[in-house]
């Protein structure tokens, strides 16, 4: 019987497979800025490339979980896609709908047009294919199987929102919701408010609440770094690059560290530990991002902001802290970042990805797997990463698409039109 079950299986994997889409070139799973970029620079080496994308338009997370006041917290020479500059009339931090426009006009620019409403299920390696077997499922219900030569997993770092358990929540009478679904201060206006998280977005949503009228608290678990976002008029971020041209990182950390305090003052005092690790090289360890501050800490200062310490645990009316207080509030944000989504449908990027699914190999060498596998945007280090990895990826692949479209005989376009569902 168990016999008879595994050859009706392997039956039915055939059969499947007869029926699976070839795909010439790549599937680049994501149509957010990695997933442009990277189908952006195989298009400019003549190497085609299928873009999926689960929801309905390109650019999904700026468009729809991230807050109104929202700017590039890097300036724009920093966060430009490869071979399409920002328009000139940008400012120096473009807004969220600035940067969506950009990338509109950028997939527009290198012809990429993204298949939208197509669900990745799971992607494997089909050693029998010798490609990459893409299950999808389309926005109406029905499926498909592509198979293609090359993978390039550009769902990101920020795929899915990280909601840690709160203690008690369920019994909170407030409003609980994740930064996601923040969009304004505005229906805050004359409530308390708890922010729990206090990277950049818990520190903008923070202000941004406290420019409408709201009470912010914001929960400090953890030692944190904070810079101004410029020195002198010039970027902190754009100091930091030059200077690590010429100096090892922990003088550059020194630096940053000695300007930071005369700028902002002792960060400490105000409940904002300092790592002992300096902030570049703690970026390159783990990844942790220092907070660049927007007017958040002028805030703090003058007591508009209140620090707090760690949840204990949610009551009815508020929340009851580590050290024993209570306080109410009427909404509680959750400012705690994102994952990514990856473990949840790729089957075979082991070589890649942790189980947690973020890069095993450091920037700038994770982007490359096995078997035509790549991952753009895991890098830790922004749109800047990001573009580095695409470029990386258009180079490798076009090598290998040059080199199979020089074979005679070769018919990877004819198998794409003559295997369709």
């Amino acid at each position: 019987m168990d016999m008879d079950e595994d050859m009706a299986r392997l039956q039915e994997e055939q059969q499947g497979r007869a029926r699976a889409a070839w795909v010439p070139g790549a599937v680049i799973v994501g149509a957010g800025p990695s997933g442009l970029a990277a189908a952006a620079c195989l298009a400019a080496r003549g190497v085609p490339a299928t873009v999926l994308e689960m929801s309905d338009s390109l650019a999904s997370t700026w468009r729809h979980r991230t807050y109104d006041r929202l700017t590039l917290h890097l300036p724009k020479r920093f966060c430009e896609l490869p071979l399409l500059p920002f328009p000139r009339g940008y400012p120096a931090y473009p807004s969220k709908d600035q940067f969506v426009s950009y990338l509109e006009s950028y997939a527009a620019a290198a012809g990429v047009a993204p298949r939208f409403g197509c669900r990745v299920e799971e992607a494997a390696f089909d050693v029998g294919a010798g490609a990459w077997a893409v299950r999808v499922r389309l926005a109406g219900g029905s499926g498909e199987l592509l198979l293609a030569r090359w993978l390039v997993v550009a769902t990101g770092e920020n795929a899915v929102p990280r909601v840690p358990d709160l203690p008690g929540a369920p019994r909170f009478a407030g409003r609980v919701l994740h930064t996601c679904d923040y969009k304004s201060g505005e229906e805050f206006a004359g409530k308390k408010v708890l922010v729990v998280g206090c990277g950049n977005s818990g520190m903008e949503v923070s202000l941004d609440l406290c420019r409408h009228g709201a009470t912010p608290s914001l929960v400090v678990r953890n030692t944190v770094h904070v810079l101004p976002r410029e020195m002198l008029g010039l970027s902190t971020f754009g100091i930091a690059m030059a200077l690590l041209k010429l100096l090892p990182v922990q003088v550059v950390d020194r630096i940053l560290l000695a300007a930071a305090r005369l700028a902002l003052g002792d960060t400490g005092k105000l409940g904002l530990r300092r790592p002992k690790t300096g902030p570049i090289e703690l970026k390159n360890l783990t990844g942790r991002t220092p907070v660049l501050d927007v007017g958040t800490l002028g805030h703090i200062k003058t007591g508009k902001i209140k620090v707090v310490g760690t949840v204990k645990e949610v009551t009815q009316r508020g929340v009851r802290f580590a050290d024993g207080k209570e306080e109410q509030f009427d909404a509680i944000i959750q400012a705690t970042g994102y994952r990514s989504n990856v473990p949840s449908w790729l089957k075979d990027g082991g070589d890649v990805f942790t189980r947690e699914g973020m890069p095993k190999i450091p920037f700038p060498d994770g982007w490359k797997g096995k078997n035509g596998l790549y991952t753009v945007g895991f890098s830790q280090r922004g749109l800047l990463g990001a573009s580095a990895d695409a470029l990386n990826i258009a180079r490798d692949i076009h090598s290998q698409w040059k080199d199979m479209m020089s074979r005679p005989g070769n018919n990877i376009v004819l198998q794409c039109n003559n295997n369709a569902v």
